[in-house]
Parts: C-alpha cells; sequence; structure tokens
C-alpha cells in the first residue's frame, strides 16, 4: 500500500498538535504454589529466590491484595498494601505522560517520515495521511512503571524518562506485531496499524518502534546496561509469546495437555517480562544496584503472572459492560487460560474438556469450571503473586512517597472486579 508521503517535521508537528493492555490435580499438590520463573535482567538471579517470594502468607494479614467474595457479593481486590491510594493513579498517570510526551515525540520525529506517520497513528496522534487526531493512544501504564521505577531506585528524572520512552516504544512494538499474529483488526476503537496501512507497512513500523528503543536507551550513561536489560525482556516476552501459539495446537486432556507450570511460565515471559523490564530500567540507567534492580524486574514479573489470571477470570465472568468483551468470550473462542487449565485437573475435567472441545453450551462450560474450583484457585494463585509484588518491593530502599506510588501503580493495574 503506497503511503502519503510526510517530513519529519510534518511527523513532529502532528505527534505535537494532536492529544495525547481446582488446583490441577494431575500436578503435585502445590503446583498452583510455584513462583513464576526468575526475573533476570542479567541472569542472576536464583529461581529459589522467586519461589520464595511467591509464597502464601498466613490468611488475614495485610498484604493480601485480593478477596474471594462470599456469595452475593461482588469479586474484587481487597484494602491491603497495594490498593491503598489507587484513586490517586490516574493523575499519576496523567502525570508521568506529560513528562514523557515530549522526549516520546522527538524520538518518534526522528523516523523516515511514512514509518513515523505510522507510529504517530499507532500512539493515537494521527489519522491515516498525517491528520491529527484525538484517538486515545492508552493510560501509559508501562511508561508511568518505567518513571516510579526510578524514582523509588532514587535515580535522576532524566534516566526515569529515557526508560519511558524506551518502554513504550518497545511495548507498541509489541501491539503491532501481536495484532497481525492474532488477526485483530480493531485497537482502541479504530482499526489496528496492519488493517489500515497493510501487514508489511506494519512489520515495518514495530521493527523501527524496536531499533529506536534500542537507539534510545544506547545513547543513556549506563546505556549497555539498560540494552542488555532490555534484551533480556524481549527475549522472554518472544518465548512467552511463542508457547502462546503454540498451547492452542496441544489437547484438553491427556499427557500433552498444557499445565498450569507451563501457562504462569508462559505468562510470566510473554505480560510480566516487558512490566519487570519497565519498573527496573531507569533504575538501571541511573547506575542502581543490581539488588535493587533485579528487584523491581521481579515485583514486574509477578505483576505481570498476576494481571494474566485476573485477565483470563474477567475473561470468562467480566461483566461485558467494564471488559467490552463478550460474557464467556475466551470459552467460546476456546482459550485454554488459567482456570480452565486448573478446573481440567478436577474430576469434572473430563466433561469440561468434552463441552470445551464441542464449543457447545459454554454457560455450562464456566459454572463447571467454577464448580471445579478453577476461578476461585485462580483467584488464590493471583494473590499469591501480589504478595510476592510486596516482597520485592520490600528489597527495593526508597522514600515513603515513591514506594507508596509505585506500590498504588501496581495496585490500579490488578484491581479490577473478578
Amino acid at each position: 500500500m503506497t503511503a502519503p508521503p510526510t517530513t519529519m517535521e510534518t511527523a513532529r508537528r502532528v505527534a505535537t498538535t494532536a492529544s495525547p493492555p481446582a488446583a490441577d490435580r494431575a500436578q503435585r499438590q502445590d503446583a498452583a504454589h510455584e513462583a513464576p520463573a526468575t526475573a533476570r535482567p542479567t541472569r542472576q538471579d536464583s529461581a529459589n529466590e522467586a519461589s520464595a517470594a511467591a509464597r502464601p502468607t498466613p490468611q488475614g494479614t495485610a498484604h493480601e491484595a485480593l478477596r474471594t467474595a462470599r456469595p452475593g457479593e461482588p469479586r474484587s481486590l481487597a484494602a491491603g498494601a497495594l490498593t491503598a491510594g489507587v484513586d490517586d493513579v490516574p493523575q499519576v498517570l496523567e502525570r508521568c505522560r506529560a513528562l514523557v510526551r515530549p522526549a516520546l515525540e522527538e524520538a518518534v520525529g526522528r523516523l523516515h517520515p511514512w514509518v513515523g506517520e505510522m507510529a504517530a497513528y499507532s500512539f493515537g496522534w494521527c489519522e491515516v495521511g498525517g491528520a491529527p487526531a484525538v484517538a486515545s493512544g492508552g493510560k501509559g501504564v508501562r511508561q508511568a512503571l518505567a518513571v516510579l521505577g526510578a524514582e523509588a531506585a532514587g535515580a535522576p528524572e532524566r534516566a526515569g524518562v529515557a526508560a519511558a520512552v524506551a518502554v513504550e516504544l518497545v511495548h507498541t512494538f509489541s501491539l503491532l506485531h501481536d495484532d497481525i499474529m492474532d488477526g485483530d483488526g480493531d485497537r482502541r476503537g479504530r482499526p489496528t496499524v496492519w488493517k489500515a496501512y497493510g501487514t508489511g507497512p506494519a512489520v515495518l513500523a514495530g521493527d523501527a518502534l524496536f531499533a529506536l528503543a534500542v537507539e534510545t536507551l544506547a545513547a543513556e550513561p549506563g546505556g549497555a546496561g539498560a540494552v542488555r536489560t532490555l534484551s533480556v525482556a524481549l527475549g522472554d516476552l518472544v518465548r512467552g509469546q511463542a508457547d502462546d501459539l503454540l498451547f492452542a495446537d496441544r489437547p484438553w486432556t491427556g499427557p500433552e495437555r498444557v499445565r498450569p507450570d507451563e501457562y504462569r511460565a508462559m505468562a510470566e515471559h510473554k505480560t510480566g517480562a516487558l512490566l519487570g523490564c519497565a519498573a527496573a530500567l531507569g533504575a538501571v540507567l541511573g547506575g542502581a544496584g543490581p539488588e535493587r534492580v533485579a528487584a523491581l524486574d521481579r515485583a514486574g514479573r509477578h505483576l505481570g503472572v498476576a494481571f494474566q489470571i485476573v485477565d483470563d477470570v474477567l475473561g470468562i465472568w467480566g461483566d461485558p459492560r467494564v471488559t467490552g468483551k463478550p460474557v464467556h468470550g475466551d470459552l467460546r473462542e476456546g482459550k485454554k487460560t488459567f482456570p480452565v487449565l486448573l478446573a481440567l485437573g478436577s474430576p469434572m475435567g473430563g466433561r469440561i474438556a468434552g463441552l470445551l472441545e464441542s464449543g457447545d453450551a459454554p454457560e455450562t462450560a464456566a459454572t463447571l469450571i467454577e464448580e471445579a474450583g478453577g476461578r476461585s484457585a485462580a483467584l488464590a494463585e493471583a494473590r499469591r503473586h501480589l504478595t510476592a509484588v510486596e516482597t520485592a518491593l520490600a528489597d527495593v530502599p526508597s522514600t515513603a512517597r515513591a514506594a507508596g506510588t509505585l506500590r498504588s501503580l501496581l495496585g490500579y493495574l490488578v484491581r479490577r472486579d473478578v
């Protein structure tokens, strides 16, 4: 598809003027308690450390961040350290977006004009052809995580901004390619980049954003370490995406079925790796020590697993008015999500598998999955990973304000009705 010609100055102008994602009984009994693969920005952390961090604390402690609802109650996040102050997070996100936006615009303005237009379109800054737009560019959660992680680690503001730009570029790159692989034609209420510009151009734009992220980090003091951290995260992201694609072709039952521990590892890689990188990258650029960097990365990775599990619960039982997705949507699409995999290990597993294989009666399948304990066990696993987030953040010495703001953002990410 031939793109309308623009200039670098036009791309910059567009960016400037426009308004700114029943435990498995075939496994050993404690499988649901395992931690994700260890966060490893430098591949030095031990698996034992992550496993210890993910162990549940005694019931009723202040660290519990989710609760299982009683019959008739809404299921939501409980009060706790991670969820305290989350009502202030929209203002925090706005502050971080305002801090990062000029640097992000400047970076995108360095791209080839046509590629820069596609990038600007993906951020919601322009329409096809370059006219300014007012489309939503997303909340900017990952860039905020980079800024707040840097602040919590005592890094200078410049380090947090550069890290946030790189993380936002990489996140958008992953979305462009993910939309192509999934065949998704809409994102944030308008055509995805591959639908608007073509598959080849969208791949090219994604590649350009990745290269720009590396260039952004390499130009900073401490850039070599930051690039290594990003490379590890991207390697894990690719690994997780590959596993997720392969899961679709595996059977629901039998020795080749997807196990819950495999799914947890996939979620850590696909969702958690970039969140961990976002939290740690500013600290790397700011010269923080390896222990502090590893703790931030570990917190983000555990958060990613919790986020994915909550997303899976919402994909089956979420309110369509809130999620924007049809009720039981994941079951209709035959997705092997965490509550499903847990329920398949129960005595009801055979009946559930039959319903999922046929694609019939998703309502019945959802009821059986809940009766088998899939929903409650999934939420218990999310609680364990949120406890692990708290444990990891305790290893990051910082001011009370910086630590509190970072915790509020992390809690905000999973404070959804489940």
